[in-house]
């Protein structure tokens, strides 16, 4: 028998509580601390990531942090960073930054570099030349 759930009319002022009910979904909060550990690439392969999602896991075994992402399609990349400890900046001194300074040559260095090597390319070639070519050059500039 129908009791009149489903008349309309007979429905006015009731509420069906499970007429177009939806349950509000939960929101994932951003947490920087909570790290999602995994044992080597293995596990970080066999994560499994939302679509749309990007996870960071960190490797149990060592010290790597796997950063893995899924597309609209729900097609997984995974991307591998090898993180060092270091110490409060003691790599960041000034001093370090005025001896790179020190490994660049000057332009002057450089073209006189640059002319040695010339000459060496063209002795290296006179060399390698056959010798009826260096009869006929030397005879070209003048020599018997």
């Amino acid at each position: 028998m129908n009791y009149g759930y489903d008349n309309p009319i007979l429905n006015y002022g009731r509420v069906n509580p499970y007429n177009g009910y939806q349950q509000p979904q939960p929101t994932q909060m951003y947490n920087p601390n909570s790290r999602k550990w995994v044992q080597g690439l293995a596990g970080a392969k066999s994560y499994l990531v939302a679509p749309n999602q990007t996870v960071d896991l960190w490797d149990s075994e060592s010290q790597t942090i796997y950063v893995k992402s899924a597309d609209a399609s729900g097609l997984p990349t995974l991307k591998v960073l090898d993180y060092t400890l270091r110490d409060n900046g003691s790599n960041l001194t000034e001093n370090n930054v005025l001896s790179n300074e020190r490994e660049f040559v000057s332009i002057n260095d450089f073209k006189a570099l640059e002319s040695k090597l010339a000459t060496l390319e063209n002795e290296l070639m006179s060399l390698k030349a056959p010798k009826h070519e260096k009869k006929v050059n030397n005879l070209v500039k003048g020599d018997k």
